[in-house]
């Protein structure tokens, strides 16, 4: 019995890949047969990673299979150090502590209950409904850089690299702080709300727009937060990549 179900599995697992191999998704992987098979077919050997909270998003492309270097960006405290754990015993990761913006300087952070809610940004009544544990208890001062000013400190090649922007609504403040790099990316992954969750943030219209207009092409989008009571999606993350020559 114990034989017949790893020749199944082995069956499964062949005919996944078979169905990859053309072009069909049928796993639930998409994170590693989506995501990073774009991020390989435009060479990208680099993330640097906005607003990494305690690590996240780097574990989840070194469970993916990702080697290659990883720079995560944290300004909070307690999850820098989280931060600092995930990533001490990874060669090829490498973390800083602070706020990116579009000015060096400093920048006051809103603490959010569960960490990953926190932003430079005052939080709306909408986000703690749906979530309470988006709620702000403190606020930390935290030193801002830019991406531009960490092209340069990191000796970056925007050409090999893939900015994520992870930063709750001061999306727009990043990439202001993009103004020399920013058309160089080769692939840019962000979060986009389609309702306003923080006070001032730009929507998903106004980001597609400006991210297409500095050259890149929408290649998908994967949910994020949904609203409890009415199961409305408010948060998602998109992947942009810089559009080829034709």
């Amino acid at each position: 019995m114990a034989n017949s179900r790893g020749l199944a599995g082995r069956a499964v697992e062949q005919a996944v890949l078979l169905a990859n191999r053309f072009g069909v998704d049928v796993t639930r992987e998409r994170f590693r047969y989506r995501f990073l098979h774009a991020l390989s077919g435009r060479g990208v050997d680099t993330v640097l990673d906005i607003g990494a909270n305690t690590g996240q998003f780097g574990r989840q492309l070194r469970r993916a299979g990702y080697r290659d270097r990883i720079h995560s960006v944290e300004p909070l405290a307690s999850a820098f150090a989280g931060l600092q754990r995930t990533a001490g015993r990874d060669r090829r990761w490498t973390v800083e502590r602070a706020a990116v913006s579009d000015a060096p300087g400093t920048l006051t952070m809103n603490v959010s209950q569960n960490s990953v809610s926190s932003s430079a940004l005052p939080i709306l009544e909408r986000s703690v409904a749906a979530a309470p544990q988006t709620r702000y208890i403190a606020t930390e001062h935290v030193t801002a850089t830019t991406v531009d000013d960490l092209v340069v400190a990191q000796r970056l090649d925007p050409d090999r690299t893939l900015l994520k922007v992870d930063v709750q609504g001061y999306e727009q403040a990043v990439f202001a702080g993009a103004a020399k790099t920013l058309d160089r990316f080769a692939a840019i992954r962000t979060e986009m709300s389609l309702v306003a969750l923080y006070e001032g943030q730009v929507l998903m219209p106004e980001l597609l727009e400006a991210l297409t207009g500095r050259g890149f092409e929408l290649w998908f989008l994967e949910p994020g937060f949904t609203e409890p009571g009415t199961r409305r999606l408010l948060q998602l993350d998109g992947v942009f990549l810089r559009r080829e020559p034709a």
